[in-house]
């Protein structure tokens, strides 16, 4: 079940507040909606853990950069991670079967409001996060390949996801300084992508620090490498929304 909530936040005559109910918890988000939602693309961002949807939403601000679509800043619960081993912060699950799949199982109901609520596209879903976040835009690519058109992960790796994983075009962003996620599992994440997505290994330049790895089969994976740590980088957003405009769920 689903419902939606105004309440006292308001950062904007189009955003709102959204709740929903998952098996008795609610969970919240940010929404942002264009002026014509019907048909819409639909783009979810999910924080790293310790975040939120208020932070996702000043720092990644992909509705600034792509107006037209509706962007559902979600919020976490808390979830036990490397810096958080009590689980005070939080977070999303990282693999199949985690805290009783809450997370995916909250995917599946914003996505059903969203295409109860506004028609929104559904050939034109997407889902991109950093850190835990990209850890579970992984599992989405995974384990909700189905729903989405293409998927954009910082400062994360695949993991066990990778061996479930189907072609879906990819954005792939990580710091070669990365002191929390290292740079060289990232690079094997990104082998497996490239492996999947049936790319090129040998990526062309495509702009300032990034590559674009052609698929024989449409799966593009563009990478963003970039010197700096686990810090996202301020254009994370940009670099995201500019991605996603470029790709439509097709047909197996």
């Amino acid at each position: 079940m689903f419902t939606t909530v105004f309440c006292l936040l308001s950062v904007g005559p189009q955003t709102i507040p959204v709740e929903f109910k998952v098996e008795g918890a609610v969970r919240t988000a940010i929404a942002c909606i264009p002026e014509k939602p019907s048909h819409a693309p639909l783009v979810f961002i999910w924080h790293g853990h310790g975040g939120s949807a208020q932070h996702s939403l000043t720092h990644y601000a992909v509705h600034r950069y792509w107006p037209e679509a509706i962007v559902l800043y979600m919020n976490g619960m808390p979830t036990k991670g490397r810096t958080d081993p009590e689980g005070n912060k939080p977070g999303w699950q990282k693999q199949k079967g985690e805290y009783g799949d809450r997370d995916l199982k909250l995917f599946d109901a914003a996505l059903k409001w969203a295409k109860e609520t506004y028609h929104i596209d559904p050939n034109r879903v997407y889902a991109g996060g950093h850190s835990n976040g990209g850890a579970f835009t992984y599992l989405l690519w995974s384990d909700r390949r189905s729903d989405l058109a293409a998927v954009a992960a910082s400062g994360a790796g695949f993991g066990r996801n990778a061996l479930y994983a189907k072609p879906l075009p990819a954005l792939i962003i990580a710091g070669q300084k990365d002191q929390l996620v290292s740079f060289s599992f990232q690079m094997l994440s990104l082998k497996a992508a490239l492996r999947i997505n049936k790319c090129d290994p040998k990526g062309a330049p495509a702009g300032q620090m990034m590559e674009l790895h052609k698929s024989s089969i449409g799966a593009d994976v563009l990478t963003y490498i970039y010197p700096g740590d686990h810090t996202m980088p301020v254009d994370t957003g940009q670099k995201m929304a500019e991605f996603f405009k470029k790709y439509k769920r097709t047909s197996e």
